[in-house]
């Protein structure tokens, strides 16, 4: 029940925000996200016994998510001032000891693991269009959805038995099924100067980039001993947790309509 409620309170939120909001809203939205989905990335790596400095990790990572989502910014001159503050603290503390590398190298990961990659859905939005966005959206909705049925439905094999024993062969294809569905609907009336051909394509991409991303994070979940990156909402998770499928699946989305542009 928390779980549909939550869901309930969040969809409308999320694409009311897409498309009825200025492009301004959505990057506002990608930045409260960002902001949780940094705080459980250092919890969950303080786990390990890797301690990072908390503020300047949160601060570097949207820093990098506002620079992708606005046309024209200098993005790489964003993250290599990012590495050189992240390099300077660890400098500052002065402590020689083999955590620092840890702490440098795995707090420079955020900034492309949920930094980088979150902007670019706010660079969809502002560059190619509210519909645009909802297309990439609701593909990998749907497609989690039918993933998560289908594989308790369905499901006999495990599609990646070390990293998530749940998740199994069937589920993916259904969802992969589903996806592509999804995009051919959508695309067929928000993108309609793309071929049936390009739009399926487009579909299996998003969704297997979707299905990497969530075991990804079901991995680094299971190196640190957590079901779920945090509580912050009943039924789903943490805001890592919601966001795994597109944190791989809209950097694939972004150059897909690049190289069509």
């Amino acid at each position: 029940m928390r779980r549909i409620l939550s869901a309930i309170t969040l969809l409308p939120l999320v694409f009311g925000t897409v498309y009825f909001l200025p492009a301004v809203a959505t990057l506002v939205l990608a930045e409260v996200a960002v902001f949780f989905a940094a705080i459980e990335y250092v919890g969950l790596v303080e786990r390990i016994g890797v301690r990072l400095p908390k503020a300047v990790v949160v601060a570097s990572v949207m820093a990098v998510c506002a620079s992708v989502g606005q046309p024209g910014s200098a993005t790489e001159v964003t993250l290599i001032a990012a590495m050189v503050v992240v390099g300077a603290q660890a400098v500052a503390l002065g402590r020689s000891t083999p955590q620092v590398l840890n702490q440098v190298a795995i707090s420079c990961f955020a900034l492309i693991y949920i930094g980088l990659t979150v902007g670019t859905l706010v660079s969809v939005r502002g560059q190619y269009g509210r519909e645009a966005l909802l297309v990439l959206l609701l593909t990998i909705m749907v497609s989690d959805i039918v993933q998560y049925y289908g594989g308790r439905l369905l499901g006999r094999r495990p599609l990646a038995p070390v990293i998530s024993p749940k998740k199994t062969i069937e589920g993916a294809v259904s969802g992969l099924i589903a996806g592509v569905f999804v995009t051919l609907l959508l695309g067929n009336i928000w993108l309609p100067l793309w071929s049936t051909l390009t739009l399926v394509l487009l579909g299996i991409t998003v969704v297997a980039l979707g299905v990497i991303g969530d075991l990804f994070e079901s991995l680094i979940k299971r190196s640190v001993g957590v079901k779920d990156s945090s509580g912050l909402i009943p039924g789903h998770g943490g805001i890592l947790d919601r966001l795994d499928s597109l944190l791989f699946a809209a950097p694939g989305y972004y150059v897909f309509l690049y190289q069509l542009s």
